[in-house]
């Protein structure tokens, strides 16, 4: 099976110690949800996964099905199958959805081999339809005057063409409405199965009422201090983290 696994993760940004010994297991198949306080480094988690050059992982491994891939390149990780959608997407003036997003196919291809224009036209338009997205989106500049619920959109739309085996979606709610939120939800919904492993992180419980999550972790202070189900996001949205503070001395391997 398919498998994401993060083994006594400590990662560093400068001279700040921000992720400190973190375990976390995530097989295909599964949507795992990470809830925590402002600066407890669920962030940081993805962006290290990834491969951001900003940050310095000190010591642990992360495993994509066995194989270690800190020292890999975040290109090459991201043809081994992971994917990050970024909280703050950028803007790429000049470079539209169309050509930006036949380029990352493209890249996946074999040496020699061409995308075959008239297929990834009809994936795209598919994927786009589901997101209620209008196929003048094509031709717009990626996420460049976009709002919000567009970005989001934008974000699940290249993980729909790109078929990762993991996906990290870092606080994809932010920014949402409820009408925006419903649509993202229902397109990262659609793309639940066996093949892929999902990483939602969240401050709030509200997305996890639209993406019901298999397991829900909660980060503080660099660490998973309790894991459970979907109830431990409702524990949270009524209690606050305090009590997670409190047990932040007495980590847990998730």
């Amino acid at each position: 099976m398919k498998n994401l696994r993060i083994e006594n993760l400590h990662a560093s940004i400068g001279d700040r110690e921000i992720l400190r010994g973190l375990t976390l297991d995530l097989p295909a198949g599964q949507v795992h949800a990470i809830m925590g306080p402002n600066g407890s480094g669920k962030s940081t988690l993805a962006k290290v996964i990834a491969g951001h050059p900003d940050y310095t992982v000190t010591a642990g491994d992360v495993l994509l099905n066995g194989e270690s891939i800190l020292e890999m390149e975040p290109d090459e990780r991201a043809r081994k199958g992971v994917f990050l959608a970024f909280q703050y997407p950028s803007e790429i003036p000049g470079v539209t959805i169309a050509n930006f997003l036949r380029a990352a196919l493209q890249a996946r291809l074999p040496e020699g081999e061409e995308l075959e224009a008239t297929d990834y036209y009809a994936k795209l338009y598919e994927k786009m339809d589901l997101l209620q997205m209008p196929r003048n989106f094509t031709s717009r500049s990626v996420n460049e005057g976009f709002s919000g619920g567009e970005k989001k959109r934008c974000e699940i739309l290249q993980m729909a063409m790109l078929q990762p085996s993991f996906a990290l979606l870092d606080e994809t709610d932010s920014g949402l409405d409820i009408d925006a939120l419903k649509v993202v939800s229902h397109g990262v919904n659609s793309l639940r199965g066996p093949d892929i492993g999902m990483l939602v992180i969240t401050h709030y419980q509200r997305l996890l009422n639209y993406i019901v999550p298999d397991f829900v972790h909660v980060m503080v202070n660099g660490r998973i201090v309790e894991s459970g189900t979907k109830d431990l996001a409702l524990k949270l949205e009524a209690e606050g983290y305090d009590w997670a503070n409190e047990q932040e001395a007495e980590p847990v391997v998730a």
